[in-house]
């Protein structure tokens, strides 16, 4: 039996393998950590994690999925969903009402498919728990044939559990559908007329903190308050998710769920859409929740969305590929989490330890930097005002600038060492939020000055005097910045490159 389900899931790799992948998404990913007392990190499990990105005569279809206790739904979900969905289901004939049937069925019909894959295991499962005696006091089995059964249950357990949560994005006929199953994110980012981005979450996590999920689960017949208070259940905290056959089939024995008169943790997705992108300039992104949770972690949940954009705006604005621009947010994320734990200030205790990380990205009308520069180094990313002109040359794209504020340490400049911030991380309500345009691709915000070594002036022990006009001689010289920008931004408006203050 165990090497019919081995070869039937084999079979499953070969459903995707002529489809066409989509040029216009790239697909960042970083596997789990847990950091020991000196900050060193070490990945506990395999990578869970699952993705797609395919593009059809008709649409595209994206994914991410994030999977639990062991990487085999997410695995099975991604290349089976793919088949429910690619092979002919979908025409540019079908009304929004049709493609959210559509996508709903191919969630349904998917969770069934996988649980036909374990029925087997299940079977043996049951058959062999029948079979085994009472455990002794000490946790010993009597015998060495009871001692072969428990090791083939554990054996069995290990094959069975599991599951994965998905989010899932489908364009058709230049409208965008969210499907979306657990704690993944959709983010759309559109870029205004006035050069701002928009940030859109498209649906919510299905947690007990959702207070739709939890008006279902207490029509149900389950008591909203404790399930609020219990807030993981069997191990998650999804209240929809794929597979996992403890909370799909034996959800009487769990306390909390134990009074459902139905099946309280579905698979079920919750789909948004038909939305129009026609017209629409920026960026889809979706993200795993492992991605989520870190960086929550080392900043606080409430700018998590506004921090991602600014990093996929700013990498996108540096990098020449997709693929390398979703990668070094990801490789971002991960710093700004690390350097949380290692700080030892306030969101330290937050952060000893983060979960796999995917990021997807697709551009939408939005063009990529002519370069390559290298990803900024830690720190976190800030809007900053610069001088704008919409006088733009062809050749640029308008972009975001962002400043860089590091994470923790110094700053080096030459023999000058100027001390950061003590503290923890500006809040979102002491963090700069004027924003300009710039129209320069090539401008990177760093957070230690380069060339002669001149950003920040020796300044002596004494403190600053103010001179005959009453000012203060700055710390900061921008001589260099303000002739590259003159330089950079002369040529068709008119002007010297001796910009600054006057």
């Amino acid at each position: 039996m165990a090497a019919q389900r081995s070869s039937l899931m084999q079979s499953h790799q070969s459903w995707t393998d002529d489809l066409p992948l989509c040029q216009l998404c790239g697909v960042g990913s970083a596997p789990n950590c847990v950091y020991g007392p000196d900050g060193k990190g070490t990945q506990s499990h395999p990578n869970e994690d699952g993705h797609f990105c395919f593009s059809t005569d008709c649409c595209f279809l994206y994914g991410v999925f994030n999977g639990y206790d062991g990487s085999r739904v997410a695995s099975f979900v991604s290349q089976r969903l793919t088949a429910e969905l690619l092979l002919g289901q979908l025409s540019t004939g079908h009304t929004d009402a049709d493609v959210r049937r559509i996508l709903s069925q191919a969630f349904d019909v998917v969770e069934k498919s996988y649980f036909e894959t374990i029925d087997d295991a299940l079977a043996e499962k049951a058959n062999l728990q029948t079979q085994l005696p009472e455990v002794s006091t000490h946790g010993v089995y009597p015998s060495a044939q009871t001692q072969k059964i428990a090791e083939r249950l554990k054996a069995l357990e290990q094959e069975v559990s599991g599951g994965a949560t998905a989010i899932v994005a489908l364009i058709l006929n230049d409208k965008l559908y969210i499907a979306n199953v657990g704690t993944n994110r959709a983010l759309l980012c559109k870029t205004t007329s006035d050069g701002q981005n928009q940030v859109i979450q498209i649906g919510r996590a299905h947690t007990t903190d959702n207070d739709d999920e939890l008006s279902r689960l207490a029509q149900l017949g389950l008591d909203p308050v404790r399930l609020r208070q219990t807030g993981l259940i069997s191990g998650q905290s999804s209240t929809r998710r794929i597979g996992d056959y403890k909370v799909k089939f034996y959800h009487t024995d769990i306390d909390v769920l134990s009074a459902a008169k139905q099946k309280p943790i579905i698979s079920e997705p919750e789909i948004h859409g038909g939305q129009s992108l026609e017209g629409v300039t920026g960026f889809l992104l979706l993200m795993s929740e492992g991605l989520i949770k870190a960086l929550e972690s080392a900043h606080g949940p409430e700018q998590v969305n506004q921090e991602i954009v600014a990093m996929v705006a700013a990498e996108l604005a540096q990098q020449s590929s997709l693929e390398a621009a979703a990668q070094s947010v990801v490789e971002r994320v991960k710093r700004l989490h690390h350097d949380a734990y290692v700080s030892g200030r306030q969101r330290a205790p937050h952060c000893g330890r983060h979960e796999d990380m995917t990021l997807l990205i697709r551009v939408v009308n939005y063009t990529l930097a002519d370069g390559s520069l290298t990803p900024t180094q830690g720190g976190r990313i800030y809007p900053v005002s610069v001088p704008y002109s919409n006088h733009q040359s062809t050749s640029k794209t308008s972009v975001m600038l962002s400043l860089v504020m590091p994470a923790q340490g110094t700053l080096t400049n030459g023999s000058n060492t100027a001390s950061t911030l003590e503290g923890d991380t500006p809040t979102a309500g002491q963090s700069p939020t004027a924003t300009l345009q710039s129209t320069n691709t090539h401008t990177q915000s760093s957070s230690s000055s380069s060339g002669d070594g001149s950003l920040f002036r020796q300044r002596g022990s004494q403190a600053a005097q103010p001179d005959e006009t009453g000012r203060v001689p700055p710390y900061v010289d921008f001589t260099q910045f303000y002739r590259l920008w003159g330089s950079d931004h002369s040529e068709g408006q008119g002007l010297s490159g001796d910009l600054g203050p006057q």
